[in-house]
């Protein structure tokens, strides 16, 4: 059996329906915290791993809007997006906006509990690349500022030759910067290092 890890934020304005979620939720043994509306899960949220249950329709800040505001200040879970049969364009929007599903109410019990077991490892998936990002960038920071030049350009596809005369040192320079990037960055390869700026641009 999977063990399920983080916690499920419900967002939505309903009492009874976040009420209902929330119950079922818990009886499948997952952690779940319920919030009111967008700012009052703003106001709590600690940074915990999870996912989203998200209501598109609420007053003062909708869905939508909270979707932004999780981009802006980097709060990244997978949603699900809870709506009722008029808000079909809004939930199209937030799945566009990045959501990873949609429920349209009222739905089955059974169809929620498989949607959220995927969004949960989906989150694990989520929080093990942000790990890797925050490592990779960790690394990046121990090179000097020739080496992060000479990455750049290696990164480029520059040969060593191309890298020396632009940076006008010799090529046997570049060579060392070139053995001292591939160490600091713990790149095995030359695609490892690519997918390493890569993951630096994110």
């Amino acid at each position: 059996m999977t063990r399920y890890t983080g916690t499920v934020f419900i967002v939505d304005d309903d009492d009874d329906f976040r009420d209902s979620m929330q119950w079922l939720l818990e009886s499948d043994d997952l952690p779940v915290q319920s919030f009111s509306s967008a700012r009052d899960f703003l106001s709590n949220y600690k940074g915990d791993k999870g996912c989203m249950l998200l209501d598109v329709r609420m007053p003062e800040i909708n869905g939508l809007a909270l979707q932004q505001i999780m981009l802006e200040r980097d709060i990244r879970l997978p949603i699900v997006v809870l709506s009722g049969h008029g808000d079909i364009p809004m939930a199209v929007t937030a799945m566009k906006n990045g959501a990873i599903d949609f429920l349209e109410k009222p739905f089955d019990d059974e169809v929620l509990i498989p949607l959220v077991q995927n969004a949960l490892i989906k989150a694990d998936e989520m929080f093990a690349d942000r790990q890797q990002q925050e490592q990779v960038r960790k690394q990046y920071e121990t090179l000097s500022r020739r080496e992060r030049e000479v990455m750049t350009l290696v990164v480029a596809g520059k040969a060593n030759r191309e890298i020396a005369e632009e940076l006008g040192i010799s090529p046997k320079t570049v060579e060392v910067h070139r053995s001292r990037v591939m160490s600091k960055m713990r790149a095995e390869s030359l695609p490892e290092l690519v997918n390493q700026a890569s993951q630096l641009e994110g």
